[in-house]
């Protein structure tokens, strides 16, 4: 019973991930450019901050000399139960100080809820509302880009995500490899097939009337992908803008890194739990490949979490006395397992090699395994630790401006 059990689970998991290899195949090419048009939107752009006194200035500054109408946009900084001088570095660079203080309710996704509130009662409305971290910074053109989807007729947008410090550690270097990865060969075919983009936490843009309408909403630890959820259940596919680059700060140790992606997971059992089922069916009655799609990738953190644990199972009955017990998927066709098997790897390195990464960064390759390895120890405990919704704060020790970051990808 237990053999049969296990071998139904490895042909689902085969199959998702050979579905997601056949979506790689569509993020080879980039469509036609789409049309321009005259700057006409005007921004909100909210920045969350907390604490965050030594990065937040470095990206007003950023902000301010976007290339676009300053008329038609204007920075607020959440200043979500700081006790540094955040809010006051915020206004001497000519930002909006908005000051928040509910220790009860801490979080990303409670402050976001609170600004647009306030946000709605100012005399001033906005076309659409851009959401970045205090950590962040943007290419020149990002309000442009976003002007010319929102004018295309997109309601929820994400920007190219990148890191601001790819070569500063090995851990650095693994958060860019998967970035890299994700944008061109996970967000970019959703795009070019019309299914639903993800949100990433930052670099998002929303039309102003859509988040009027159905409200933000998104409270959990990731809020970013309980939105999309939200979006997608009500037909509404998030889009994604190749050519506008964000970029993040990441942590540099594996300790701070394993803190990060431990919030994530716990959050993605979260809002798996609440929205992928209902998705799936939702996308079975309409014939809706987008649905389905995002259905799944919400059940991503549950395809991690069996993976392993079933993964650690054979291995353990392979290494043990005697002859194997169970079976292995892999043992009715090693060609073309371990065809897959090789193509599911490679998918890092191709890549890094579309998105023309620094030299440096192939170095790093070499431990990435155990940074896509470690997933498994924090998923596990995620999955038991799940109900847990404390915010976890990424500590920041240094400034990088746009310039830097844009001098080392040249070099």
């Amino acid at each position: 019973m237990l053999d049969n059990v296990i071998l139904v689970i490895q042909v689902v998991l085969a199959l998702i991930g050979v579905y997601q290899l056949f979506l790689t195949c569509f993020g080879w090419y980039r469509a036609k450019a789409k049309p321009q048009f005259a700057p006409q939107k005007s921004f909100a752009i909210l920045v969350a901050a907390h604490n965050e006194e030594q990065v937040v200035g470095a990206l007003i500054d950023n902000l301010k000399k976007l290339d676009y109408p300053k008329e038609l946009y204007d920075v607020f900084v959440i200043c979500d139960n700081c006790t540094d001088r955040t809010a006051d570095i915020t206004r001497s660079k000519g930002a909006y100080a908005c000051e928040r203080h509910n220790p009860k309710l801490r979080g990303k996704g409670y402050a976001i809820e609170w600004m647009l509130k306030e946000l709605w009662k100012k005399p001033r409305s906005y076309d659409a509302i851009v959401m970045f971290d205090a950590d962040n910074l943007v290419n020149p053109d990002y309000l442009t880009l976003m002007n010319n989807d929102l004018c295309n007729g997109s309601k929820v947008i994400q920007a190219y995500l990148d890191t601001k410090n790819p070569n500063d550690s090995w851990i650095t270097a693994a958060y860019a490899v998967t970035y890299w990865y994700c944008n061109r060969l996970w967000q970019l075919p959703r795009q070019n097939l019309g299914l639903a983009n993800f949100l990433g936490g930052t670099g998002m843009c929303f039309d102003t009337n859509l988040l009027k309408e159905i409200g933000w909403g998104a409270t959990s630890l990731v809020e970013d992908l309980e939105f999309t959820m939200r979006c997608v259940q009500r037909g509404i596919n998030p889009t994604f803008n190749y050519d506008a680059k964000v970029y993040d700060e990441k942590p540099l140790t594996f300790k701070a890194s394993a803190k990060q992606r431990l919030r994530w997971m716990q959050g993605h059992f979260d809002v798996a739990r609440r929205y992928s089922f209902p998705l799936l069916w939702q996308g079975l009655k309409e014939g809706s490949w987008s649905k389905l799609d995002t259905g799944l990738y919400a059940l991503n953190v549950y395809n991690v979490l069996i993976g392993s644990v079933v993964t650690i199972v054979l291995w353990t009955d392979r290494i043990a006395p005697g002859l194997p017990y169970l079976q292995s998927l892999f043992d009715y066709s090693p060609p073309i397992f371990m065809t897959i098997g090789i193509l599911s790897f490679i998918q890092f390195p191709l890549a890094l090699i579309i998105e023309k990464a620094n030299w440096k960064t192939y170095l790093y390759l070499i431990p990435f395994p155990l940074f896509m390895l470690s997933w498994w120890p924090i998923t596990v405990y995620a999955f038991f630790t799940q109900n847990n919704k404390q915010w976890s704060h990424t500590e920041h020790t240094r400034v990088i401006r746009l310039e830097e970051v844009q001098s080392k990808q040249v070099s």
